[in-house]
């Protein structure tokens, strides 16, 4: 076994999706090679609870908060930077894999949505990445049977991560 193996990787847990390709787009932010590896484990781990090992691709911006707050305005008529967007693809009639889409992260959101959560940075980066790839896998959280699901389905991926549940320390946090 790995010594530096995580929970997740140990036998029993579930596999990450063998057929998804992660591809990554550095597109500004102070990111680092250990983010781009905690985005592209997030990323399998979600499809594979979803879609199995079905041939598919998928684009990861690491932006910053201006990129993510132009592209908000753009594209969702907001103000303002958010922590994560995804873009669903059209699918692609005869294409060997299915284009999922991209989902795009603003770097000093994440970052101060963490310590204000008091959660690891890498923790909070794996929950958005699996909230915007089960977007683009057809979830969403517009009503509370919605979210409710949703949220069961992220705390599961997160678990397999070896991540504490990030709704149990939301509640935690506005119950102190």
């Amino acid at each position: 076994m790995n010594p530096s193996a995580r929970p997740s990787d140990s036998p029993g847990a579930a596999a990450p999706a063998a057929g998804l390709e992660v591809d990554i787009l550095h597109e500004a932010g102070a990111w680092d090679e250990a983010a781009a590896e905690v985005v592209r484990r997030a990323a399998l781990r979600a499809y594979g609870a979803v879609r199995g090992a079905a041939p598919a691709e998928l684009s990861v911006m690491l932006a910053d908060d201006a990129r993510v707050a132009a592209l908000n305005k753009t594209y969702r008529g907001k103000d303002g930077p958010t922590n994560v967007l995804s873009f669903p693809s059209a699918t692609i009639a005869g294409a060997e894999a299915v284009l999922l889409g991209d989902v795009v992260l603003a770097r000093e959101t994440i970052a101060r949505e963490a310590e204000a959560q008091a959660k690891r940075f890498d923790d909070h980066l794996a929950h958005l990445v699996v909230h915007g790839v089960l977007h683009l896998l057809g979830h969403d959280h517009v009503n509370d049977a919605q979210a409710d699901r949703m949220e069961a389905l992220e705390r599961k991926i997160l678990r397999d991560l070896g991540i504490a549940d990030p709704y149990d320390m939301d509640r935690a946090s506005r119950d102190a």
